[in-house]
């Protein structure tokens, strides 16, 4: 491979990296804007601490799910961590709603839907570069 082959490769590798990280670097921005605008907290804090506890999760159930060879635990990894990372930002958004309030539950609920709303585009536009490239 040339130099100038792999200083592309490295640079689309890096804007890579931080277009599949965007949703976290909106986060970190959305804290300024909350702050900022007197937001709740509350329901920042929730929501930020719901979506980085379903991005372990995701990551976690990803890793194990490339280790495995079982198609079966493969699709059982990969939807049972969906499902319960679904339930787990929607419970939290309800409980924050209800513990502190309509106005801390709707900022979580708004924050949330973004993040998700912005990681699921990412997901689809990465989603081809994650592919193995074929062999020749």
């Amino acid at each position: 491979m040339s130099a100038h082959a792999v200083e592309r490769s490295e640079g689309r590798n890096v804007a890579l990296s931080v277009v599949r990280y965007l949703d976290l670097i909106v986060l970190a921005l959305a804290l300024v804007a909350f702050v900022a605008g007197g937001l709740p907290m509350i329901g920042y804090a929730v929501a930020a601490a719901a979506w980085l506890a379903q991005r372990a999760i995701h990551e976690l159930a990803t890793r194990r799910a490339r280790r495995s060879e079982d198609p079966r635990t493969v699709v059982g990894l990969l939807a049972g961590s969906m499902l319960s990372r679904g339930w787990l930002v929607a419970g939290s958004i309800l409980a924050v709603g209800l513990i502190a309030g309509s106005q801390d539950g709707l900022a979580a609920a708004v924050l949330s839907i973004s993040l998700f709303t912005i990681y699921f585009s990412v997901q689809m536009i990465v989603r081809p570069f994650d592919m193995p490239e074929p062999k020749r």
